[in-house]
């Protein structure tokens, strides 16, 4: 892969296993899944379904900012709950995080998430502008 890039920063958590919480190629960044982890304690988030759900947006926030773009610049996105019953919560509360026009999306009910989490959202973003 030419020109890998490693993006690293504290205001997501980090990696809990052999990954990184993104790599840049190009003018494209791949962000790992990121669960409701508070990256300063390394805990999982109290508050329930929305408290989480905001946690994931926050450190997807913070990876797309340590790699030089914004959540803005997502094009593709990938939701994983436990309970499809939230989608329209995550709708709500993604709109809060994204400008229109939206990224293409999938949300993908799982039987079970990392850490006994509710939510994980992976993306990738387009850094050409």
């Amino acid at each position: 892969m030419a020109n890998k890039q490693i993006i690293s920063t504290s205001n997501a958590p980090s990696a809990i296993g052999a990954y990184s919480q993104a790599v840049r190629t190009g003018n494209t960044v791949y962000i790992s899944g990121q669960i409701p982890l508070d990256p300063a304690t390394m805990e999982v988030v109290e508050g329930g379904f929305e408290a989480e759900a905001r946690r994931v947006f926050e450190n997807l926030k913070g990876v797309a900012e340590a790699s030089g773009g914004s959540l803005n610049d997502v094009v593709r996105a990938t939701i994983y709950m436990l309970d499809l019953s939230h989608f329209a919560k995550v709708n709500e509360i993604m709109a809060e995080y994204f400008d229109e026009p939206y990224p293409a999306r999938a949300a993908v009910g799982v039987a079970q998430l990392p850490k006994g989490v509710a939510i994980e959202m992976d993306a990738i973003l387009d850094l050409s502008d």
